[in-house]
């Protein structure tokens, strides 16, 4: 049981934050002239997120007032931008929100394994600066994950169960799509029967995918024959599917950690380090640390800040993109026709629902149980236990209005403008 008291936390301590503040200007005036002839285009969604997240966690920007009613004590909990696949903190509790999702309420209890898809790097620029090819990459992989499956197991009429992650980013931040994606072991059939795949190689996919994706690009005129001929005669072409051990359907702690894997933030500021600047690097420089690199044998890289900058803005997705996609069994039709039986059975058995109607009702605008459960799991530590007498606190007021803001926090002398 969670029982430390919460700490708000300190946005502007963050290296990240500290290194986007100094730099993030400077780096759109730089970007048509060093950065567009590798990136594209500036987008317009990054300075949108990069700045949502400046104001992420700043009492200036709105707050919550949450006080005890028993020792009176009170602080202020600071609005968050709620931005995915970039703020490490607002992401961090997507990931613990999607891990508990996959694990309770969409994958059943079966068993799964968690597959890699990957592509070489001369085909990469095609999806960096096509972002809606990676729909059709994600749709190439379910299509030959069905085929496999169902020829394996002799099921023509079998359903996968596959919810897949698109990831657009390396160890080092480079650009690198690739896709991740929990599998149930087999094919469920209509009727709820599920048939385990049994243990039988992986080459025959890989083999398909690597076929599937060089004749869709070149069906799409990106790709010249030649180099596809090229790529289709190459031993090692550089197209990888990889597959994990087979996952029990009692080990839901395995799954909950897989799902939060495949849906982890492109960076992470545990892996940052600002250096002061100096003769060499007048504007300092970015060390991020990672895994040892057997290419280039060391286990860091070093940005210029603005390269550091670019480098995990392009992971930003546009907005509306989905990076998150259920196939078969698991997608949101299929989800969509159980409900809607399991419904119509009810009330054939005069199980109806009752209904009420709500139509008039004004819900409070206070963050739901959710919020508190999630900053117990991300932080451990409890937002509405009270520092002073360790008695249960209560949100008593949102406040947005910026006179409001500016006389609250000038009372207390944190008003910084």
């Amino acid at each position: 049981m969670v029982d430390q008291v919460y700490r708000p936390r300190r946005p502007k301590a963050s290296p990240l934050w500290q290194c986007l503040q100094e730099h993030f200007d400077r780096f759109l005036d730089a970007y048509e002239e060093r950065y567009q002839s590798r990136f594209g285009f500036l987008r317009p969604i990054i300075p949108e997120v990069v700045n949502k997240f400046l104001d992420c966690g700043d009492l200036e920007r709105g707050f919550a007032r949450v006080r005890c009613d028993d020792c009176k004590h009170e602080y202020l909990l600071a609005f968050s931008c709620k931005g995915r696949w970039f703020c490490p903190s607002c992401h961090q509790k997507k990931v613990q929100l999607f891990g508990a999702l996959l694990s309770e309420t969409i994958l059943f209890p079966v068993p799964h394994r968690h597959f890699t898809f990957g592509i070489p790097k001369m085909l990469r620029p095609y999806f960096r600066f096509d972002r809606d090819l990676l729909k059709d990459l994600c749709r190439l992989a379910h299509e030959c994950l069905l085929e496999y499956l169902r020829a394996t197991l002799d099921l023509p009429e079998g359903l996968p169960g596959i919810v897949m992650a698109i990831h657009t980013f390396g160890e080092y931040l480079d650009f690198h799509p690739h896709l991740h994606a929990l599998v149930a072991d087999g094919l469920f059939a209509r009727s709820g029967l599920f048939y385990c795949l049994p243990n039988v190689s992986i080459e025959p996919l890989e083999e398909m995918f690597r076929a599937r994706v060089i004749t869709f690009l070149v069906d799409k005129g990106l790709l010249p024959v030649e180099r596809a001929n090229m790529l289709r005669g190459w031993v090692h072409s550089g197209f990888n599917v990889h597959r994990s051990r087979r996952v029990l359907p009692d080990e839901r702690g395995d799954i909950e950690r897989l799902a939060q894997y495949i849906i982890r933030n492109p960076f992470a500021v545990e892996k940052m380090q600002v250096t002061e600047p100096n003769r060499a690097n007048p504007d300092g420089a970015v060390i991020y640390r990672s895994g040892l690199n057997p290419k280039i044998q060391r286990n860091f890289e070093v940005f210029s800040p603005c390269d550091f900058i670019a480098a995990i803005t392009q992971h930003i997705p546009d907005k509306s993109f989905q990076l998150v996609r259920y196939y078969g069994w698991y997608s949101n039709k299929m989800r969509g026709q159980r409900d809607k039986h399991a419904a119509e059975e009810a009330a054939a058995a005069g199980r109806a629902v009752q209904t009420i109607d709500v139509s008039e009702h004004q819900p409070r605008r206070i963050p739901s149980a959710k919020w508190r459960e999630l900053i117990k799991k991300v932080w451990e530590a409890d937002p509405l236990l009270c520092p002073k007498c360790r008695k249960e606190m209560r949100i008593v007021s949102l406040i947005d209005e910026r006179d409001v803001i500016e006389r609250i926090l000038r009372h207390i002398g944190l008003w910084e403008q």
